[in-house]
C-alpha cells in the first residue's frame, strides 16, 4: 500500500516505549483516526502489559526496547525523562534508517542531551512534549480524545529534516492537536511557569497542611474546600515522572521558583501593611490571565467524556485537569 494513498497510515509500524495515560491514550487516536498499520509496545509492569494486548491498545507487547523498535517507522519514548539515557543506548543498534524517534516528556534540553548523542545516522529525532495529561496513570487511563485541542510543541534539532518533522507535526494534528515548533530552550522556560512550577507549589501546600494535621490526613480531606481541592488533584501526579522532570529541568524551576519567591514575599508586605489596593490590583490582572485562558480555550478538563455545562462561558467544574504535563 503506497502511502501517498489518502486512506494509508502514516505509519506503518509504530513502537510505543511505555504504554501509561499518554502512550495509551497516543495509540488509542492512532487507531481510531488509522494513522498506524502496527502498534508495538514495551512496558516493564506484567499488568499493564495483559491490560493493553486484551484491550486492543497493542498488537504486540516485548520484553525489550529494542524488540518493539525493530523495523518501526516512528518510535515514541513515554517513560519518566530518568529512564531517556538507557532507552537510547538500547534502542539504537535496532533503530532503521529513516525512522523517526520522538518522545513526549515535558522537558527539552535534557532529552537533547541524553539522547541526542545515540541516536544513529539516518534516524530523526524530534523531540515533543503534547501539553496534556491528567493526574490519573497506567494504560487503564489512557482515551483517545485526550490532545483534542491541545497544543503539542516540537523541538528539532537544527539540520532535521522537514519532511519528518511535518509528518510527525501531522501526526499529531490528526490526534487533534494544535502543533508549535519551539527552540528546546524557550520551551523549557514556558513549561517552568505554565506547568513545573504549578505543580511544584501544589505539591509544597499539600505537603505543608499535612504536616499542621501532625500527620493525619482526616481533616484536611474533610474540610477540603474548591482551591485546596485543585491543589490536591495536581498533587496526585505520577511521583516519579515529576522527580525527573524538577531534576532535569532545575535552572528554568529554579529561576521561576525565585521569582515567585519575590512576588510571594512583595504579597505578604501588602497583606501585613494592609496595603488593600495593591492586593485589589492583583487580583484584577490575574482575573484577566484567567479570562485570557478561557478566550483562548484552555481552561477546561479537555475530557470530552465531560460535556460542558449548558448557558456557562467556563468549562463543567474541572474534575480531571490536566497535571500531567
Amino acid at each position: 500500500m503506497s502511502e501517498d494513498r489518502a486512506d494509508a497510515p502514516l505509519f506503518e509500524r509504530v513502537a510505543l516505549i511505555g504504554v501509561g495515560l499518554i502512550g495509551a491514550s497516543l495509540a488509542l487516536a492512532m487507531r481510531r483516526d488509522g494513522l498506524a498499520g502496527r502498534i508495538d509496545g514495551c512496558v516493564r509492569s506484567q499488568a499493564s502489559r495483559a491490560y493493553c494486548l486484551e484491550n486492543g491498545i497493542v498488537d504486540a507487547m516485548h520484553d525489550t526496547p529494542g524488540a518493539a523498535a525493530a523495523d518501526a517507522d516512528l518510535v515514541v519514548l513515554c517513560t519518566p525523562i530518568g529512564a531517556y539515557a538507557a532507552l537510547a543506548e538500547a534502542l539504537a543498534p535496532h533503530l532503521k534508517p529513516g525512522a523517526i524517534l520522538t518522545d513526549v516528556g515535558s522537558v527539552k534540553q535534557a532529552v537533547i542531551r541524553d539522547v541526542g548523542p545515540l541516536v544513529p545516522e539516518g534516524v530523526h529525532f524530534i523531540p515533543g512534549h503534547p501539553v496534556a495529561g491528567t493526574e490519573r496513570s497506567g494504560p487503564q487511563a489512557g482515551f483517545p480524545e485526550l490532545f483534542e485541542g491541545r497544543w503539542c510543541i516540537l523541538t528539532p534539532p537544527p539540520g532535521t529534516d522537514a519532511d519528518a518533522v511535518e509528518r510527525l507535526a501531522e501526526m499529531w494534528r490528526r490526534c487533534g492537536s494544535m502543533v508549535e515548533i519551539m527552540e528546546p530552550r524557550h520551551h523549557d522556560e514556558v513549561v517552568a511557569v505554565t506547568s513545573h512550577l504549578p505543580h511544584l507549589i501544589a505539591y509544597t501546600i499539600v505537603g505543608t497542611a499535612s504536616d499542621i494535621e501532625q500527620g493525619t490526613l482526616s481533616e484536611v480531606a474533610k474540610f477540603s474546600a474548591g482551591g485546596f481541592r485543585d491543589f490536591t488533584r495536581i498533587a496526585g501526579s505520577n511521583p516519579i515522572m515529576w522527580r525527573d522532570i524538577f531534576l532535569n529541568n532545575r535552572d528554568a524551576v529554579l529561576e521561576m521558583l525565585q521569582r515567585f519567591t519575590e512576588d510571594l514575599t512583595a504579597l505578604q508586605r501588602a497583606i501585613r501593611w494592609g496595603e488593600g489596593e495593591t492586593l485589589e490590583a492583583l487580583f484584577r490582572r490575574t482575573r484577566d490571565v484567567r479570562q485570557s485562558v478561557i478566550e483562548a480555550q484552555q481552561a477546561g478538563t479537555f475530557d470530552a467524556r465531560e460535556p460542558e455545562q449548558a448557558g456557562t462561558t467556563e468549562p463543567a467544574p474541572d474534575k480531571t485537569d490536566r497535571p500531567g504535563e
